[in-house]
């Protein structure tokens, strides 16, 4: 891209030199995640916030079932077993006054204590049932209604960008962020209740052991910095392991892509063989890398369960003990071991969590870093308001423009379109005749002073004010899902089912779509493969002329289409451009002899301009592309 002229310096904040600095390499890089970045969980939280009413009360209610979840062991142990079949209650011990509580239920009801004391866990079970589900309802809504705004607004970003972001930024790396990441970070922010659910259940338990025994206590806190370590361990283990897995799916998926896509050439040129084994070499490295994070899993499980089985005995060890001198009631010793999974669960899923967290923060790193990424079109701090109707007289003066900044593709490039005017561009391949069209329609920054458009700097006018005014017809032109009608109007309400009709009618394109089973309401596939090539061409004309431009564009637009179609195509064609400014990139003779001038590009610039049989007269270049077309024609 060429350097900003000084009176666009100011609007542009000099970003020229700021844009020569993009490194687009990072969004080929795999991000590890290993930093826990607070800044970036703050900005996440942005989009959560507008929901923190169902985030609060999902907290509450987590908390809730805690205590719930605490109190029901100490219903049986201390309540059942020590109070109503043992007759026991020890002074000092916390039971939250479910003893007193049962109790007062006995005397209400009238029911034996046994009775009692089951109707008190009943309730305590329910109640945790019930505000365990509206706490994973309300915090699954915040988080879904909070990511899914992110995804909006990273897809809006995304769309906006312009197309030198898409030209060294691959698409599968864009949809990535905004699929994947985001739904990475669904698993964090669900894993954050998860942990609270927890560890609540976690200290107090934790208190009411010590209550209780200290010595007991103090005998299982010491597998706890053993669990801690081994868990430690395991997840910087896996961490690792988990990345390769995942390197090595999105390899086969990537294989299998490319092999699906090139199906026919796949076919043609008899590469079955080879292309399985090459899938095969990363389906054996997969199966390697699966089986090994499997026996490490494999291995983990069972040292927690060992680990909790060792807890569990020791605990009855020596508690049997205890109870025998009457140092703590049997009640006592079975909440030990009731709590034993309490202490340990936390941990494990502590860890899950830490790799959920390191794998949110490399998404999280992704996505934001999408989200800054700031390249963008300018736009004119104040747009010219253009006319209801333009005249449509396109000029290009003295247009400089590179895509690289050491490799120029336009040099100098000056010429003027007259309003109405039908202008053919011709030249070899590489010339820079489709840059001009993108420039046209401002998919690239260039200089001030450098395409008009009824005298307007095109850079003067805002690009959706100017977009609405110019309509193309591409070589490769998009088919999007939808009926045939919803791709002819593209969501523009002007466009009713009666002028999207007409315009078909026009283009010729109305006979074979009213012998569609559905006619204008027929459903098309992806990229509209069940229409000819010839037949989407047609219909892209008809979307064309439906939204009513000033100026037409027409890139290689009858390049594959066969002869039959091409007839018709020209006869919409002279309709078509009938009181437009039009521009013709072809290379078929009878699309070139219709135009008023023909413009010759070589090398980025300006080689010849004049009508067809003036630039024959001439022989120059046009008249050497002209007769080997020519002897291509006759050669056929």
């Amino acid at each position: 891209m060429s350097e900003a002229t000084p009176d666009r310096v100011d609007q542009e904040q000099e970003a020229t030199p700021r844009e020569q600095r993009r490194d687009y390499s990072m969004f080929d890089a795999d991000l590890s995640g290993a930093v826990l970045n607070f800044t970036l969980l703050g900005r996440l939280l942005r989009w959560i916030y507008p929901y923190r009413r169902h985030f609060f009360v999902s907290t509450i209610l987590v908390l809730l079932a805690s205590t719930l979840a605490v109190l029901q062991p100490v219903i049986i142990s201390i309540v059942v077993i020590d109070f109503a079949l043992r007759g026991v209650r020890s002074e000092g011990s916390i039971e939250f006054g479910m003893v007193d509580l049962t109790t007062w239920i006995q005397s209400v009801t009238g029911w034996p204590v046994l009775v009692a004391a089951s109707a008190l866990y009943a309730v305590v079970q329910l109640g945790w049932a019930v505000a365990i589900h509206y706490h994973r309802m309300t915090l699954i809504t915040s988080v879904i209604n909070g990511l899914r705004d992110l995804r909006r607004d990273l897809f809006t970003h995304i769309e906006t960008r312009p197309s030198s972001f898409f030209d060294r930024v691959a698409v599968g790396r864009v949809m990535t962020r905004i699929t994947n990441d985001v739904e990475a970070l669904y698993e964090l922010l669900r894993g954050f209740g998860s942990l609270i659910g927890e560890f609540v259940p976690f200290f107090v338990a934790l208190i009411i052991m010590i209550t209780v025994s200290v010595k007991l206590t103090g005998l299982l806190a010491l597998a706890l910095p053993v669990m801690a370590i081994a868990t430690y361990y395991f997840r910087r283990a896996t961490r690792v392991l988990f990345r390769q897995v995942r390197q090595s799916v999105s390899a086969l998926n990537q294989n299998m892509q490319e092999n699906l896509a090139g199906l026919q050439v796949v076919q043609l040129s008899q590469r079955e063989d080879f292309n399985h084994d090459r899938y095969m070499t990363i389906n054996v490295r997969n199966r390697e890398l699966e089986t090994k994070s499997m026996k490490l899993s494999t291995l983990y499980g069972a040292f927690t369960d060992t680990m909790a089985s060792a807890a569990l005995a020791t605990i009855v060890w020596f508690g049997g003990g205890e109870v025998i001198q009457n140092e703590i009631s049997l009640g006592g010793m079975i909440l030990f071991t009731r709590f034993i999974d309490m202490l340990f669960h936390p941990i494990v899923i502590l860890g899950e969590q830490l790799n959920i967290l390191f794998r949110a923060m490399a998404s999280g790193e992704r996505i934001f870093q999408a989200l800054d990424w700031d390249e963008k079109i300018h736009e004119p701090a104040k747009s010219v308001e253009l006319p209801t109707r333009l005249e449509g007289e396109v000029e290009f003066r003295h247009l400089d423009f590179r895509y690289d900044y050491d490799v120029p593709i336009l040099q100098d490039v000056s010429f003027t379109i007259g309003a109405g005017e039908k202008l053919a561009i011709v030249g070899p391949t590489g010339s820079g005749k489709s840059t001009l069209i993108k420039l046209l329609g401002r998919f690239y920054d260039f200089d001030d002073n450098s395409v008009f458009l009824d005298g307007i700097d095109l850079n003067h006018i805002h690009s959706h004010d100017l977009r609405r005014r110019i309509g193309v017809v591409l070589q490769d032109f998009h088919i999007f899902s939808g009926t045939i009608y919803d791709n002819i109007a593209l969501g523009n309400d002007s466009i009713d089912k009666e002028r999207a009709i007409e315009a078909a009618k026009t283009v010729n394109a109305h006979g074979f779509i009213d012998r569609l089973p559905n006619g204008y309401d027929t459903q098309l596939a992806e990229r509209g493969q069940n229409l000819s090539q010839g037949q989407r061409q047609l219909l892209a004309f008809a979307r064309v002329l439906a939204a009513d431009p000033e100026i037409l564009i027409l890139d290689e637009a009858t390049a594959s289409i066969d002869t039959e179609t091409e007839l018709l195509i020209q006869d919409a064609l002279r309709k078509l451009t009938a009181g437009r400014t039009s521009i013709l990139i072809a290379h078929r003779l009878q699309t070139i002899q219709e135009a008023d001038r023909v413009l010759v590009l070589d090398e980025g610039k300006v080689a010849e301009l004049g009508t067809h049989d003036e630039l024959i007269d001439k022989g120059g270049l046009y008249a050497t592309l002209h007769s080997l077309q020519f002897q291509e024609t006759s050669d056929d």
